[in-house]
């Protein structure tokens, strides 16, 4: 049971770690950071659950995973591993009720001040008929649960941004619009090489070019060297291209003009890309999924996995990727330089 903004379950904000881990039974944060030295989290695998703790190492926050969390309910309204609608409809009307407003957060999912309480989701996962675990097409939905010091603007406060930065991340008003096949561009795959008009290697002004596209939004960072010397020179990460549907991903460091190593294809407006007949761009995940496992094992490819679990084919640096669209997911994709190591 929630009881907004003291607590969810057997815990209560500002426990410390060691009284969160108590409450759940001596659970073991394998993974961790800054985990009872003040400001920290600790993911606490086995109960599916992930503790976010302030300044002064009391719980502040708690995170509720999607697959493998509890269930959560307040107020009779069941919160976690179900339809992202369904849930915000759920919670549309019983803030009607006790006359609370309901707003979007970053990722288009409801969040109410009065509960404490940031809706999300995840892509659910499920056993193939191998028995291997396998990619759905729909989401389901996770929950970040906070104090009232967090409340106003939860991914914004100090403690949660130091366990998940949003900053970087395209944000959502609420709704997914899907390209239509038709209205989608062709493009051209070179394995290791380019994609479309554009080509591995180029710099930002050439991709420019390639695209006729202003980027929509730019990533980069300064880097930091010695203490004497202060931030660096300005390093350009990625460029993102809304009306082409793309992002472009640059390899540099300090010193090395940034040149494309990476193009990541939108799922919900980028252009269509072919594999082996294969349609890899806006599709049931599962489906595409499904195809590419069957079109490697039988040619003999060999598959491989990009760092969230996206398969690909071995050697030619693609991997398959799902873009949320609504209570669905689509399908993207990122294609690669050989030299490119595949995060995020």
């Amino acid at each position: 049971m929630l009881e907004p903004l003291v607590g969810v379950g057997p815990l209560r904000f500002g426990m410390n770690p060691g009284q969160v881990a108590s409450a759940l039974g001596g659970a073991v944060a394998h993974v961790s950071q800054g985990l009872g030295s003040g400001m920290g989290w600790g993911n606490y695998t086995k109960w599916g659950v992930t503790g976010i703790y302030g300044a002064d190492s009391g719980l502040v926050a708690v995170v509720i995973d999607a697959m493998d969390g509890p269930l959560v309910s307040l107020r009779g309204i069941e919160l976690i591993a179900r339809v992202p609608s369904e849930v915000c409809s759920d919670i549309q009307e019983l803030a009607r009720r006790e006359e609370t407003s309901v707003q979007v957060n970053w990722s288009g999912d409801p969040e109410v001040v009065a509960w404490g309480i940031s809706m999300g989701a995840a892509q659910e996962q499920g056993l193939s008929s191998e028995g291997y675990l396998q990619r759905q097409d729909a989401v389901i939905t996770s929950a970040l649960l906070v104090s009232g010091e967090l409340a106003e603007d939860p991914y914004a406060s100090e403690p949660v941004v130091y366990w998940r930065d949003i900053s970087d991340e395209r944000p959502n008003p609420g709704a997914w619009l899907v390209k239509a096949a038709q209205d989608r561009p062709c493009w051209n795959w070179t394995p290791l090489r380019g994609i479309g008009p554009l080509r591995f290697g180029m710099n930002p002004q050439q991709v420019v070019s390639a695209l006729d596209e202003k980027p929509t939004a730019r990533l980069g960072r300064y880097p930091f060297g010695q203490p004497w010397e202060g931030p660096g020179e300005w390093i350009l990460y990625h460029d993102r291209f809304d009306q082409a549907g793309v992002t472009a991903h640059y390899a540099c460091g300090p010193g090395l003009p940034p040149t494309l190593g990476a193009v990541t294809v939108d799922g919900l407006t980028g252009p269509q890309v072919e594999f082996e007949g294969i349609r890899l761009i806006g599709m049931p995940v599962q489906a595409v999924d499904t195809l590419l496992m069957q079109h490697l094992e039988e040619s003999g490819l060999g598959i491989a996995f990009g760092c969230g679990g996206d398969p690909g084919p071995t050697g030619l640096n693609m991997y398959v990727r799902a873009t949320r669209a609504g209570d669905t997911t689509v399908s993207g994709a990122r294609f690669c330089q050989a030299e490119w190591e595949d995060h995020g």
